[in-house]
């Protein structure tokens, strides 16, 4: 019997003299197999990031110093003291246009604000002044004086050429954390929504990027780390993100922003006639559609094309003259609709109006003038 468990006997006493020697001479090894109370846990290297991490990286390196926080503030008069004191409004983003100092944001932003300040991503704090303004199409110019100081405007790409489903990237200052990267995809094009002065705003990017409130003015960007589109508005019955926001695309941008910067409005090209939306109704009534052209500007494009304006006839009824009903083959319904067509276009280009003269459709080329 005793003969029996004499081997079973020798494998435990060399087992046990195993442990002891691991236990004395490999503290890690027995730290990961017996840990002690309060002790950390063993860190696992983690191996190299994964390319599109490390794409992303780069990317938000590359453009955050272009972003910048912007806090407003509203002038209020006190009606019983008379006295006039500055009470903080809100905040937004924006980012670097030129090294000339030029600041881009929201119109919705900076609208109705005494004054405001921009902090750069290095902690510079500067007072800002307003150069032009475009509700139409939610976009304004700010101006900081950095004298000598470099400051990196971000390259700007195009959205012109956007496919849904490609890649895209937010940096802003939502809800006041500043400097906030979020990434997603193009939803959609050419979306619509509503601007302050009635007429829609066209052509949009829709991204499930997350856009909440104080992103509003910030940066969508490519992959490429280009400029495509000013993040403007969320879709949201709560008004936190609900996966649906939505940007000015850079085309837009590029074409508005100089205009501000020179002339700090911008005004689109025009053909030289006046309308009034309110009698839209009137002519559907009528079993008609297009813009009814009411006055011609003397010297203007549709003088020199020949355009034929509204007249009052003796008894003072308006006997109708030309209705716009098109351009360059795109039906004109309403006068957003010819808003929007020359809104893409610059002075000096050669269009094709389509008029309803008498009952009759005919073709006026036409060469736009510049906005007044």
């Amino acid at each position: 019997m005793k003969d029996r468990f004499a081997p079973r006997l020798l494998l435990v006493t060399l087992a046990a003299v195993v442990v002891i020697i691991v236990w004395q001479s490999a503290p890690l090894v027995q730290l990961a197999l017996f840990p002690r109370v309060g002790e950390p846990r063993i860190v696992t290297p983690r191996g190299d990031l994964a390319a599109d991490e490390r794409a992303t990286i780069a990317l938000f390196e590359a453009a955050r110093g272009s972003v910048v926080y912007i806090s407003t503030a509203e002038r209020v008069v006190d009606l019983w003291t008379r006295n006039a004191f500055d009470v903080p409004r809100g905040t937004g983003s924006g980012f670097v246009w030129d090294q000339l100092g030029h600041i881009v944001t929201n119109h919705h932003v900076v609208q109705g604000a005494s004054q405001a300040s921009v902090r750069l991503a290095d902690g510079r704090v500067f007072s800002a002044t307003l150069v032009g303004m475009d509700p139409s199409h939610d976009l304004a110019v700010l101006r900081i004086d950095v004298g000598a100081v470099a400051i990196s405007p971000l390259p700007i790409g195009s959205s012109v050429d956007l496919r849904v489903g490609q890649k895209v990237f937010a940096i802003g200052n939502p809800f006041g954390l500043d400097w906030t990267l979020t990434s997603g995809i193009v939803s959609a094009l050419e979306r619509e929504l509503p601007s302050e002065i009635g007429i829609p705003i066209r052509g949009l990017i829709q991204t499930d990027a997350a856009i909440n409130p104080g992103n509003s003015g910030g940066p969508l960007i490519d992959s490429a780390g280009r400029l495509i589109g000013v993040n403007t508005a969320i879709y949201s019955p709560s008004g936190s993100n609900a996966g649906v926001g939505f940007a000015v695309p850079v085309d837009t941008v590029n074409r508005v922003v100089p205009q501000l910067i020179a002339n700090g409005r911008y005004a689109p090209p025009s053909i030289g006639v006046s309308m009034d939306p309110r009698l839209e109704p009137t002519l559907e009534r009528a079993g008609l559609s297009g813009i009814l052209v009411l006055g011609i500007t003397r010297g203007s494009a549709a003088e020199r094309a020949g355009l034929r304006a509204a007249r009052t006839a003796p008894d003072g009824t308006l006997v109708p003259g030309d209705i716009i009903v098109g351009l360059d083959g795109r039906e004109i319904k309403t006068a957003s609709d010819l808003f929007a067509e020359l809104d893409g276009r610059r002075a000096g280009d050669r269009v094709m109006l389509s008029i309803n003269r008498d009952g009759r459709e005919i073709e006026l080329p036409i060469a736009l003038d510049a906005g007044g």
